[in-house]
């Protein structure tokens, strides 16, 4: 379709043509335009930046973005157009050609160029060896287009690990149920997904107690631990170090206090005091989460920082990435991508101030790219973003920045960037993304509707509390409503059909009356939840598969019989021969045999070599006697209307649970709620 004809002055990289009366031109329209060559003629890829209308005619002013040589290679004009040429509306196929986009195959779908029905796919090997920045003002859909690359990502099974620190991409387990976006979805011939079994979440369960505990090695070198300190040592504190740690055979925060405590100089008080504060923040321990359970194929790990000072953060970013760079190097776990959100934080520009984790990132920025680790840097304050880490970056999703600062530091760190480009950033609409680095030329793109649960909206105050009568309302109806607090569990009534030949005729919901409790154990400040059903007052170790354990009677055993099961959980196997040589009676076997009566213990009978009877003893796994902590659950509890075929009537108090639990560990709070579970009738 002819637009019009070029007029006026021309260059090599711009020109202008007056649009004819019966075309209808659009900002940032892409056009074809011929040009002469030796062997004949070929069309050159442009796009208009800008319409002028005044009241006779309509101008639209151009930028040329190249043609395609004999080789394949993308060249710019080395002559200027003719005065009086046609220009054309591009041709889809014409727009694939020199923008050279990659295919579906090998490809992450990101959206749709703007205003057009094409497809654009980044390629992924170069997007995750070479690093990526999503840049965007708040509310500008930034946390929206991260999670539209993350999906893309998740679907080659790419390991993926990720800063979280408001708590927003625990929902990639969800799946996206806006009608308007699952409509969408369609025309990109996708569905909504979950990714629940691939999607850990790691955090404090102290404020968000659904997430698996973070816990990091408290293994420092001195130059580490002289790094996370919150204030930096005096060279003769540093030497209080050094020689408190020449006594640390195994070192922890501990020991060391322990060999600083020996040191003759006052100025050990100071670094006692520091050292506490690291022992403090609870994530340091001696059996941290492996690093092989964080990166692996397949797998998205989200690290949940909400409720986290802002100190602590640093430290535990710090010496997670620290040792996972480490790990890499050592080819001790697979490459990964690495998505850290607000990234000046983590990464400030030094005019801003100094982080902890800055010198890592910055590391990771200019030396991952060798040993397989790609970073995303996410920030909605591009200038306030180490400028070191952004010129590092080879890809950017630019989403909607309008402050003059950011602005300027995008045109400084995304080479190509032209200043109709930059002008037009600030009159994007939340959706749109202009991405470079990837493809030869700037792209606008309409990013595609997520598959998974978007985590980062805004909440609508007006529309939750629009007036008080009406919030008040809501409370008084909280019964009649019929909300009950709920554990689900992470097979949905579909998939259990599925799984057990049901149908929905002959497959009930039931609710089973629980108990959850918030525990500490009495060595350490962390708190877990446990969740204890009420019919037979068993603890429920998986809330899929109802796998339950008992905990001893304490109060309906002998004193002999404790010393017995105590001695039984040290050895795990043994016979009656070992317990009489531990220094136990003759008559030992019949605690033993009372211990398997009451299912404390399990016998087992074999051959010896000689023909002989072997009778072994060992722990029946029916009870839990130690490490409570160890069958912790992470589901939550939710208020919910569920429909349900039966609720189970409780035997167990609360209180009758609770007395026995206190026994072992220190109970914080508790929760009454129901499990819910499918049963098949067949």
């Amino acid at each position: 379709m002819i637009l019009g004809k070029i007029v006026g002055k021309v260059t090599t990289k711009h020109f202008q043509f007056e649009v004819a009366s019966s075309a209808d031109a659009k900002n940032f329209e892409y056009i074809q335009v011929v040009k002469a060559t030796a062997d004949g003629s070929t069309f050159v890829l442009c796009q208009i930046v800008e319409l002028v209308r005044d009241s006779q005619t309509e101008v639209a002013r151009c930028v040329v973005l190249g043609y395609k040589d004999e080789d394949g290679m993308i060249k710019q004009l080395r002559e200027p157009f003719h005065v009086g040429s046609e220009v054309l509306r591009a041709e889809d196929e014409f727009i694939k050609s020199i923008v050279k986009l990659e295919s579906s195959q090998k490809g992450a779908l990101i959206g749709k160029l703007d205003g057009r029905d094409i497809n654009i796919y980044l390629d992924l090997q170069n997007l995750l060896t070479k690093h990526v920045a999503i840049l965007a003002k708040s509310g500008a859909g930034k946390s929206y287009s991260v999670g539209v690359l993350l999906e893309e990502i998740m679907e080659k099974h790419v390991p993926l690990l990720i800063i979280d620190p408001h708590g927003e991409y625990a929902t990639l387990r969800e799946k996206n149920e806006n009608p308007t976006d699952v409509a969408r979805l369609a025309a990109y011939g996708l569905k909504p997904k979950a990714f629940l079994r691939r999607v850990q979440v790691y955090g404090d369960i102290n404020h968000n107690p659904d997430v698996k505990p973070i816990t990091i090695s408290d293994k420092l070198e001195p130059q580490e631990l002289f790094h996370v300190l919150p204030s930096k040592l005096s060279a003769a504190q540093e030497g209080i170090v050094f020689s408190a740690l020449k006594r640390v055979t195994d070192f922890d925060f501990q020991s060391l206090i322990f060999a600083l405590e020996q040191e003759e100089s006052p100025a050990k008080w100071n670094v006692i005091k520091l050292i506490e504060y690291l022992r403090s923040c609870g994530f340091f321990s001696k059996a941290p989460i492996p690093l092989n359970e964080l990166v692996q194929g397949g797998k998205c790990s989200v690290i949940n920082l909400r409720g986290i000072a802002p100190d602590m953060q640093q430290i535990l970013v710090y010496k997670l990435l620290k040792d996972l760079f480490e790990a890499r190097k050592k080819q001790q776990i697979p490459p990964f991508f690495c998505v850290i959100e607000e990234a000046h934080n983590f990464c400030p520009e030094r005019s801003f101030g100094a982080a902890i984790t800055s010198d890592i990132i910055r590391t990771l920025a200019s030396e991952g790219r060798k040993f397989g680790l790609g970073i995303c840097v996410v920030s909605q304050r591009p200038a306030r973003v180490d400028k070191s880490v952004l010129s590092q970056v080879s890809t950017q999703l630019i989403l909607k920045v309008t402050n003059p600062n950011d602005l300027k530091a995008i045109s400084n760190s995304v080479e190509g960037l032209t200043a109709d480009s930059e002008n037009e950033i600030q009159n994007l609409s939340i959706g749109q993304a202009l991405i470079t680095g990837v493809v030869d030329v700037p792209l606008f793109v309409t990013v595609r509707p997520r598959m998974t649960k978007h985590g980062g909206s805004t909440v609508d105050i007006l529309e939750n509390f629009a007036n008080e009568k009406e919030f008040f309302g809501e409370i008084e109806e909280f019964d009649k409503k019929n909300l009950l607090p709920i554990v689900l569990p992470k097979i949905s009534k579909k998939d259990f059909m599925i799984i057990n030949d049901g149908n929905e005729q002959n497959t009930k919901t039931v609710l089973l009356p629980c108990v959850m409790f918030l525990c500490q154990t009495t060595n350490s400040s962390n708190q877990f939840n446990l969740l204890f059903e009420r019919v037979n007052g068993c603890l429920i170790k998986d809330v899929d598969t109802r796998t339950i354990a008992r905990l001893p009677e304490l109060d309906q055993l002998t004193e002999q019989e404790l010393l017995v099961l105590k001695k039984a959980f040290t050895l795990r196997r043994f016979d009656v021969r070992m317990l009489q040589a531990q220094g136990f009676g003759l008559d030992v076997g019949t605690v033993l045999d009372a211990l398997v009566e009451k299912s404390y213990l399990a016998l087992s009978k074999s051959e010896s070599e000689t023909g002989g009877t072997v009778v072994e003893y060992k722990i029946d796994e029916t009870y839990i006697l130690s490490n409570l902590k160890a069958q912790q659950i992470y589901d939550r509890i939710e208020y919910r209307q569920i429909k349900f075929d039966e609720k189970v009537s409780p035997i167990h108090t609360t209180d009758s649970i609770k007395t026995k639990l206190a026994k072992f560990v220190t109970i914080k709070d508790l929760r009454d709620c129901f499990l819910v579970s499918y049963v098949v009738n067949k």
